[in-house]
């Protein structure tokens, strides 16, 4: 057990006050969210990160840390299910080290004030109107800028908010005023952004036609990188816990350029 003054709380504690703020129970995922491996039933230290990699466990196992708390976690719909390779290491350190893994994907998405949306939208100085859908727990956001600029200088500012240079795939010359977002794999959300009539779309990644429906539509692209655009979320929602709960909390950055 690591060497912590924090009184600490029991797992279930933690749990209920995480699937309080997340509520799993809304979204139909591709992956388990919540618990998705046990380790020791008393929390006192939480290291957050984006991935479960095998860095980011080492990491949380030299700083005596109870439970790992992540937006990409295990066990995706559609995987391979045997442990072998990879898979085997990770888990088998997560069993060995008694950590707790918890993840919360599309939850942690779409949450209106923790969610990678939502702080990406305040990290960028971006105005949020609403969901890109009429959906309840919509995935994605549209808002405006409180200044139109040109879409290089938006651009500026999300390479220096990020801290890496983003793809930008500037059409026209029309200044970005409304803007649709979504951080991650959301580039195919493009054509729904295209349709609600923004000057521009923001997510992570960025695949072939995605350009060629930016160009035709009309519509400023700019993919920022999947990482990056993610490492928000699970930072408030960790540190959002660890203040209710009277626990530690690290972050830990595992960069990943794409």
């Amino acid at each position: 057990m690591p060497d912590n003054k924090l009184a600490g709380v029991a797992l279930s504690e933690f749990l209920a006050s995480a699937n309080a703020m997340m509520k799993p129970e809304l979204f139909d995922d591709y992956c388990p969210n919540g618990l998705q491996v046990e380790g020791r039933s008393e929390i006192r230290k939480i290291v957050s990160g984006v991935t479960a990699s095998q860095a980011l466990i080492e990491a949380a196992i030299e700083m005596q840390a109870d439970l790992i708390l992540v937006h990409h976690g295990y066990f995706w719909r559609g995987e391979n299910p045997v442990l072998t390779g990879m898979k085997r290491r990770r888990l088998g350190l997560l069993i060995e080290h008694n950590i707790n893994l918890v993840a919360y994907h599309l939850p942690l998405d779409a949450h209106p004030e923790l969610g990678n949306n939502a702080q990406l939208a305040r990290l960028l100085g971006i105005n949020i109107e609403g969901g890109m859908d009429s959906s309840k727990n919509p995935v994605g956001n549209v808002g405006t800028l409180s200044t139109p600029m040109p879409a290089q200088e938006f651009a500026q500012v999300v390479a220096e908010k990020l801290g890496r240079v983003p793809l930008l795939e500037a059409v026209g010359d029309k200044p970005i005023s409304r803007i649709a977002w979504c951080t991650g794999a959301a580039q195919s959300y493009i054509d729904k952004a295209a349709r609600l009539g923004v000057d521009a779309y923001l997510s992570g990644e960025v695949s072939e036609p995605t350009i060629l429906s930016a160009r035709e539509q009309g519509v400023h692209y700019i993919a920022a990188g999947h990482h990056a655009t993610e490492r928000y979320g699970v930072q408030a929602l960790a540190q959002a816990l660890a203040e209710s709960l009277g626990l530690e909390h690290v972050f830990v950055d595992i960069d990943n350029p794409a």
